[in-house]
């Protein structure tokens, strides 16, 4: 280009400026309302679609369905058409060949046009990429099937709490005591006799965080006698879970913490009104689930075959049923809670005696022919209800001597 050229070139472009978009404001302002847009679009997704709560990444779990995110989809659907030994070419050899294709494909179109119309290679080109990209992507969504949901599911402090406190009392109670008091285990095979400390004083709260926790719960602690949990040792549960059983101990048993009404509510053992009858429903299930199931379950050693996991084995199942006998105060789990050693088995909990409210809800439970549902027990407290009134007008209609 020689001088004349270049002068020319440079009025063209001075023309050209002047007669242009500046960049500021007027980008810069474009620039900002396009982005406030999207701003508001992703709130809007946040807002109204969220984000799926998946279990947390476990590589024990062979269940899991490995997925990449929305924009790597088309690559996840394209190994289906490349399966075994032929796998690298989906995963290696076309992706690599399309970015080259797009790096050269500015060489191979030099077509000075800029109009759509006269650029039909190239347009062509990445219609026919795009296309392909968007169609993998809309298949991969339709015929990949939902995660389920094995562990515990990320959600609120309260949700982790409830569920937390479920898996202690199945995984925990039977060693470390349904309020983490510790003290002599009973009826555990390999670790009878043994003095377990409280794991709920301010001694073990305060001391450690909540990665020591999960890390014991994990990983066990062998020279003391306790079995890892975590998958990748051995044990059954994932890493949401164990999350959330630390969570249920530190704020239930860490004063400087304060557990959420809800939670405290959820938990709670539904109060019973005077001439109320309980239910298995409301309120013998969660009794059972704190205090009983983590030694009356399917596997557990030296309980007799009771099982205590749903209402019809709580009265029938075990070596010695019935035991529990509708309005019969001597029923085996009536003796067995009051702490007698009879031949269906010795007191229940073993190492620490349910409270006494607790030990009434079971009694009234018996005495009012130990309903299974809500529905049941309100029919039996209205029927009690007639009883009481029907007695009191023949009291009061008796003549006085």
């Amino acid at each position: 280009m020689n001088e004349e050229q270049k002068r020319v070139y440079q009025e063209k472009y001075a023309q050209a400026k002047q007669q242009g978009v500046k960049f500021w404001p007027d980008i810069i302002y474009k620039d900002l309302i396009v982005s406030f847009g999207l701003f508001l679009l992703l709130i809007g997704l946040a807002t109204f679609i969220g984000v799926p709560n998946e279990p947390k990444a476990d590589p024990n779990d062979t269940s899991y369905i490995p997925r990449p995110e929305w924009y790597f989809l088309f690559l996840f659907e394209m190994l289906k058409y490349f399966p075994g030994q032929i796998e690298w070419v989906g995963t290696a050899i076309l992706p690599t060949l399309g970015v080259i294709a797009l790096l050269v494909l500015p060489f191979l179109d030099r077509n000075p046009y800029r109009y759509w119309r006269k650029r039909r290679f190239a347009i062509t080109f990445m219609t026919v990429i795009v296309t392909g990209m968007v169609v993998l992507t809309i298949i991969a969504t339709v015929t990949t099937p939902p995660q389920e949901e094995t562990g515990t599911v990320a959600g609120t402090i309260t949700e982790q709490i409830i569920v937390g406190e479920e898996l202690y009392a199945i995984q925990c109670v039977e060693c470390h005591g349904p309020d983490g008091e510790g003290g002599e285990i009973v009826g555990v095979e390999g670790l009878e006799g043994v003095v377990v400390k409280s794991i709920s004083s301010q001694d073990e709260m305060y001391t450690r965080s909540d990665q020591s926790l999960f890390d014991i719960i994990a990983f066990g602690q062998s020279s003391l006698g306790m079995p890892p949990f975590s998958r990748a040792y051995g044990g059954e549960l994932g890493p949401g879970e164990i999350e959330a059983i630390v969570t249920f101990m530190r704020y239930t048993w860490d004063d400087r913490v304060e557990i959420p009404e809800e939670a405290v509510q959820a938990s709670a053992i539904p109060e019973l009104g005077p001439d109320e009858v309980p239910s298995y429903e409301i309120h013998i299930e969660p009794i059972v689930k704190r205090y009983c199931r983590s030694c009356h379950r399917a596997g557990k050693k030296k309980n007799g075959n009771y099982l205590m996991e749903i209402y019809e084995q709580v009265m029938e199942s075990g070596d010695h049923s019935p035991n529990v006998i509708p309005g019969d105060l001597s029923s085996n789990l009536i003796r067995m809670i009051h702490r007698e050693e009879i031949e269906a088995g010795g007191p229940m909990p073993p190492t620490k005696a349910l409270k006494p409210e607790l030990v009434e809800i079971f009694e009234r439970w018996v005495l009012g022919g130990a309903p299974n549902l809500a529905v049941e027990a309100a029919e039996a407290s209205s029927v009690e209800e007639e009883e009481i009134s029907e007695t009191e007008i023949v009291v009061t209609s008796t003549p006085t001597p």
